[in-house]
């Protein structure tokens, strides 16, 4: 299968998902949610399939784990132990763009922007406060997956200053929504839920992986590695 077909595909199993979501339709959700991230696999897969990067292996690593994280975040309700156990793989998936990230700056010469913290911990900070009150026994694993991803998201926006001006966009923004996505997930399990939650969660989520992906394909195919 040529690579832009698949991702048609990709939005289009997105698309099935959320339409799923909407109408209550379980099946069409367990069949369209695991596809996600195989297919963004099997793109990144080939449009780098030329290149021998390092970095490739990260980036296939975050989307497995990510791919685990969907499929136990699917039986949270049936079964509550998945959702820490999604949790956990969500945040092992971090771990690896974080290793991507930082492989890239320590790659391209960037040091490290101390101002780039200020705005990431005022995000940790204001959610974690909003949030606290709510979390029970949750509290702990909560905090720790956000100071993960809050240190996924400084080092993204690192990535900025990289000299491959097409693929930094991209990576940033992809950290951006995956960040938002998981804000919208914690308020509407913890806090309040809230209407359109799975479609903002499911949407913010399915382009920020494919904005990383595209980044990474574009950083890598160009010789930046």
């Amino acid at each position: 299968m040529k690579p832009q077909p698949v991702i048609f595909i990709f939005f289009g199993a997105l698309a099935l998902h959320i339409a799923g979501m909407e109408t209550g339709n379980q099946w069409m959700q367990y069949v369209s949610k695991p596809a996600l991230m195989p297919l963004l696999m099997i793109y990144f897969f080939y449009r780098t399939a030329n290149q021998s990067s390092p970095l490739s292996k990260w980036i296939l690593l975050a989307l497995f784990f990510s791919l685990a994280g969907d499929v136990l975040l699917m039986f949270q309700e049936k079964i509550p132990d998945f959702f820490l156990f999604g949790l956990s793989a969500f945040l092992l998936a971090h771990v690896f763009y974080i290793v991507f990230f930082h492989a890239i700056r320590v790659k391209e010469g960037i040091k490290a922007k101390p101002l780039l913290l200020l705005p990431v911990t005022i995000y940790y900070a204001g959610l974690m406060f909003w949030l606290s009150p709510y979390l029970g026994e949750m509290a702990m694993p909560v905090r720790i997956y956000g100071l993960i991803i809050s240190f996924m998201l400084m080092l993204a926006l690192h990535i900025l200053y990289i000299r491959n001006k097409k693929a930094a966009p991209l990576m940033v923004a992809g950290a951006l929504l995956f960040v938002l996505s998981d804000s919208f997930l914690a308020i509407n399990k913890f806090y309040m839920p809230f209407q359109l939650a799975g479609t903002l969660i499911m949407l913010t989520y399915g382009f920020a992986q494919y904005l990383i992906v595209q980044g990474a394909v574009k950083y890598i195919v160009s010789g930046k590695k």
